[in-house]
């Protein structure tokens, strides 16, 4: 029995997110069944993040037993050949027996993307969240060195989740403008519920004048959801990568 590990870049639309949903396609049922389509068994598969409906991945890790002997750096291409083009495995290695995607990460990053022309948003509307606004960048930038540290995000978690800790180590949050896009940038030793999604809607209203920035610090203190921004279209988040140390 070997444990594979594979790196993953999908495009989330079509999808109803990464887990097994009783009612909707999932990109992990999708991605079992290429592997029981392969090699005639069913096999359960981790992964390094649980992407919700419409988000999409750059680097998503997963991992899985088989005793199949396709060699481990091949499954790449094996799984390539019956997965929709939607999905691509980037690599695949052999990992060690007990590697676990999720709770073996150090940190993930995710980014977000904001397309801000009038024009071309038919071809962006699924890929960033389109908005031709004025946002003041400079302002953004403030506020995301506020979410830096560890702190207490509950004001930035969806109501339904049931973690035992609200505290997190943001350890770098960026705002960079180039061409149409802006993309905020995010590292974290872990992530709560949408917490990506309402640190960018915050982080937009900061741009849009309607919070100053120092405005975040009483929001991370507060522990209230109902104190900061909205939670940003799924569309523009990325699960960039998953570091393991």
């Amino acid at each position: 029995m070997k444990r594979i590990k594979a790196i993953l870049e999908y495009d989330g639309s079509t999808y109803h997110g990464w887990q097994i949903q009783k009612n909707a396609l999932s990109l992990q049922e999708t991605v079992e069944a290429s592997i029981e389509n392969l090699i005639g068994r069913k096999v359960g598969i981790l992964a390094a993040g649980r992407t919700d409906a419409g988000v999409h991945a750059l680097g998503q890790v997963v991992a899985f037993d088989t005793e199949s002997s396709i060699p481990p750096e091949k499954w790449q291409f094996a799984l390539n050949s019956v997965l929709p083009r939607d999905i691509r495995v980037v690599s695949s290695c052999q990992a060690e027996a007990d590697f676990h995607p999720r709770f073996q990460a150090v940190d993930k990053r995710y980014i977000y993307l904001i397309y801000r022309r009038h024009s071309g948003q038919v071809f962006y509307s699924k890929y960033a969240y389109c908005s031709s606004e004025d946002f003041n960048l400079e302002l953004m930038q403030q506020a995301c060195s506020y979410f830096i540290g560890r702190q207490n995000f509950q004001s930035f978690c969806a109501s339904g989740s049931s973690v035992k800790t609200f505290e997190r180590n943001v350890k770098t949050c960026l705002i960079e403008a180039k061409g149409p896009f802006i993309k905020l940038d995010i590292t974290a030793d872990g992530f709560l519920y949408n917490m990506v999604r309402i640190i960018t809607g915050t982080v937009l209203e900061v741009g849009r004048l309607n919070y100053k920035p120092q405005y975040i610090q009483e929001i991370i203190q507060a522990q209230d959801r109902n104190l900061s921004g909205p939670t940003a279209p799924p569309q523009g988040l990325y699960l960039h990568s998953v570091n393991y140390g």
